[in-house]
């Protein structure tokens, strides 16, 4: 039997935050304070396995910590305790612009997250024009410097370049929310395609209709813990019954 895409377990994170009217660290330094940040915890003993092939969804209010668990899969983020295998290499879309350098232009950005990904020249010279004609953005787009894209152009960027090859598990967090009709429907068909290809799609969105349309399962999240796994549609209603209580 197969391994899972990712098997996470017991796996807990907190974020340190000051609650002194402390900014930084370099002023907890200079005031002379022996305590430590308090501890917000953000993950709470997290078990969950996601199966090679699956289209997957993540659902929660604001807060609930579904972006930060998608940091520690991607392995942005090293988990306080627990551990995380991933089968396979992560193409994460993340927060709008995340990876994103803000100096460098369209074109320099493609050359460098596509080097992060593990790209080689002669393939990044392949993918190059493909990544340029998916997001749409114009050749005086892509030579323009990233800080001054509005941030429609920055999802369209940044999904065009994850979505280059085939990765083995793609990772999208609502970016695509910004999109305008037509660039979404797009990036939707090529989820479906990437999917049925044989990849794992792990996907979160505060749209219903979209989870419902791409996943065949869900889990629901509250306050750091999953409270749900199972059937996708099971999930979105229990979901929407957080905004009824």
């Amino acid at each position: 039997m197969s391994k899972p895409a990712i098997q996470i377990t017991d796996v807990s994170f907190s974020f340190r935050v000051s609650d002194s009217g402390i900014n930084s660290l370099r002023e907890w330094l200079m005031r002379g304070s022996r305590g430590l940040f308090p501890a917000k915890p953000v993950l709470k003993h997290i078990d969950l396995q996601i199966e090679k092939g699956s289209c997957f969804a993540i659902l929660g209010r604001n807060g609930s910590g579904k972006s930060t668990l998608l940091r520690v899969i991607s392995g942005i983020i090293t988990p306080d305790n627990g551990k995380v295998e991933v089968q396979g290499r992560i193409a994460p879309v993340l927060s709008l612009g995340a990876g994103l350098e803000p100096e460098l232009t369209g074109y320099d950005n493609i050359r460098l997250l596509c080097t992060l990904m593990g790209f080689r020249p002669k393939e990044i010279r392949f993918f190059m024009p493909q990544i340029a004609q998916f997001s749409e953005l114009s050749e005086s787009d892509l030579r323009m410097q990233v800080k001054r894209y509005s941030t429609g152009m920055m999802a369209r960027l940044t999904f065009s370049i994850a979505v280059a090859s085939q990765p083995d598990i793609l990772i999208i967090d609502e970016v695509l929310a910004v999109g305008d009709a037509g660039f979404q429907e797009k990036c939707y068909r090529r989820i479906r395609e990437i999917n049925q290809q044989g990849a794992t799609i792990i996907f979160v969105s505060h749209s219903i209709h979209d989870v419902l349309m791409l996943c065949n399962q869900a889990c629901v999240m509250n306050d750091g813990r999953i409270t749900f796994f199972g059937d996708v549609k099971d999930s979105c209603d229990i979901y929407t019954r957080q905004f009824q209580t």
